[in-house]
């Protein structure tokens, strides 16, 4: 290469150096305290020095490259470039010079103080600046959005939502959202997701809608209108089929048709139990209808057949085929029970009853029958009593009306039970338990009958208040207390209690009938429910002969 080429190449690498040193970030001088490659103190430290290779190709021991000046001189005017000559061969490398010692590393500087943290962080997997509960840390829920919805509106799955927007995100709340929209019946599955956005998270609920009720189909009935039968299936159209609601119906048929007259029939379902259906459809083979003609009773010595027939449900049809006389076999079993009650209420503890049902050629027709086997009659041989201490034994049963050698009547027993409790009433035992024992003996026939009383405390008449309820109440409470014959102060007699209630109802000044309103009632709280507001007859309290005894307590 001749020498013009050679100053040429010298001139442009030194000018390329000078260009990349103007480029070099202008880091901090280091501190010679430190040490030639220390760390410095400030802020940021910087970078230990390294010690310059000798340039390749000069001699071992050569003096290093001082630093590059940080500013270039400005470049002239760049001449013409002539033709390049052609290059020569390359020299020899020469051998690289060894490296010069490490500088001593100094001692590190001081650690920047760490950025105070907010008051909430940012939860894991959440984007960053999402708005967040100052209190809880939770983050807010920016929207609830439903999808998957087809025929179910909006506005009613958002009616089993308790997630609201603008309020702090609760996972709980969110799984008692889904396990309500699961309890609601209208879809099959329900699933939550949570979307993190800037402004706090999203909560999006997915589900699959169950299909709907298209149509109700009634296939084979005759005897029983389709209105009858889907009232009776208590299913609407536009509902979700539900297989569980399918089978229901089904059932509910079933039995209106056996409880009326169709003992044999049978439903089965067409429709509406596989997920592909669009509807629900009933196939019914009802059967022949069947209606009694005649009702007898077989072994009955001690009631007629017209009496006993008064004790049951089943009856016979009148004008033959139009009215009433339909087969319920539920209905005749309890029947069944009815009756055996009777005979037990009149002393015939070991009466048996059965019932037969004889249908005709044509089967439409049959003719129910109760065998009874009576049995022996029990007769009371004795009647004691247990437990009564104010009243003597005599005196109590002079007035009992179910006496000793008589035979066994439930009626009577129930009466003198009530007679026991009004005459403990009438002395302020207003919570006397009477209960009626009969204890069979051996002998059969005979049975002797005990009453069990617990007289418990004499009780005293303490506060009255008068309630009185209605759209526009109106009468006085002086008008109520007129017609109560009690007092504060009084023994407390359940027979009055009972007149005064009865004087209430015929005064014609409150509703009587249940079907409008509560009649009026006279009702005895304990003194143990109301604290100090009862009084018990053995402690001294001053008679009822002054005014302040009268005062109410109104609310």
């Amino acid at each position: 290469m001749r020498p013009t080429n050679w100053f040429r190449a010298i001139l442009l690498s030194i000018a390329t150096c000078a260009a990349v040193a103007a480029q070099t970030p202008n880091y901090p001088p280091v501190d010679g305290a430190n040490g030639a490659s220390g760390y410095g103190t400030g802020p940021y430290s910087s970078a230990p020095a390294i010690t310059p290779l000798p340039p390749r190709g000069s001699p071992q021991g050569a003096t290093p490259l001082g630093p590059l000046p940080r500013t270039t001189p400005p470049i002239g005017p760049t001449g013409a470039v002539g033709p390049a000559s052609p290059l020569g061969p390359a020299g020899p490398l020469g051998p690289a010079g060894p490296r010069g010692p490490a500088g001593a590393v100094g001692p590190a500087g001081a650690i920047a103080p760490v950025v105070g943290i907010g008051p909430a962080g940012v939860l894991p997997g959440q984007a960053a600046g999402a708005a967040v509960d100052a209190g809880t840390g939770q983050p807010i829920v920016v929207d609830v959005i439903v999808r998957g919805n087809k025929k179910v509106a909006l506005s009613k799955a958002y009616t089993y939502l308790r997630t609201r927007k603008g309020r702090e995100f609760d996972a709980q709340l969110v799984q008692g959202d889904v396990r309500r929209l699961t309890q609601s019946g209208l879809f099959r599955d329900v699933r939550t997701f949570t979307d993190n956005v800037p402004g706090g998270v999203i909560v999006r609920f997915e589900v699959l809608e169950r299909p709907t009720i298209g149509y109700i189909r009634f296939l084979g009935n005759r005897g029983v209108r389709d209105k009858t039968l889907l009232k009776e299936a208590d299913m609407k159209v536009g509902e979700s089929l539900n297989q569980y609601s399918v089978e229901e119906g089904r059932r509910k048929i079933q039995d209106y048709y056996q409880s009326h007259g169709y003992p044999k029939t049978e439903v089965s379902i067409l429709e509406g139990n596989k997920p592909t259906d669009a509807g629900v459809v009933y196939v019914i083979n009802e059967g022949q209808l069947e209606r009694i003609s005649s009702v007898e009773f077989v072994g009955n010595t001690i009631a007629s057949g017209d009496r006993l027939k008064t004790q049951i449900e089943s009856k016979a049809g009148y004008l033959w085929y139009f009215f009433a006389g339909k087969v319920d076999r539920e209905k005749i079993d309890a029947d069944v029970e009815k009756l055996t009650a009777y005979y037990r209420s009149l002393g015939y503890f070991r009466a048996r009853i059965g019932r037969e049902i004889e249908l005709d050629d044509s089967g439409r027709w049959a003719k129910l029958r109760f065998v009874i086997d009576e049995g022996p009659r029990y007769v009371v041989r004795n009647v004691s009593l247990l437990g009564n201490k104010k009243f003597s034994t005599d005196s109590l049963q002079a007035d009992l009306n179910l006496k000793p050698g008589e035979y066994f009547n439930q009626a009577k027993m129930n009466r003198d039970v009530a007679k026991l409790k009004d005459t403990y009433g009438g002395e302020g035992h207003i919570f006397a338990d009477v209960q009626a024992d009969p204890r069979f003996l051996e002998e059969p026939g005979e049975l002797d009958l005990v009453y069990r009383i617990q007289e418990g405390d004499v009780f005293r008449v303490g506060k009255i208040d008068v309630k009185i309820d209605g759209e526009f109440p109106h009468t006085r409470q002086s008008v109520v207390m007129n017609r109560i014959s009690l007092r504060p102060g009084d023994i407390l007699d359940v027979r009055e209690l009972r007149r005064s209630e009865q004087r209430l109802k015929a005064s014609q000044l409150f509703e009587i009938d249940p079907s409008k309103g509560a009649p009026p009632e006279l009702v005895v709280v304990p003194p143990d429910l109301l604290g100090a507001g009862g009084s018990v007859a053995d402690q001294p309290k001053p008679r009822a002969g002054s005014r302040s005894y009268r005062g109410q307590s109104p609310e």
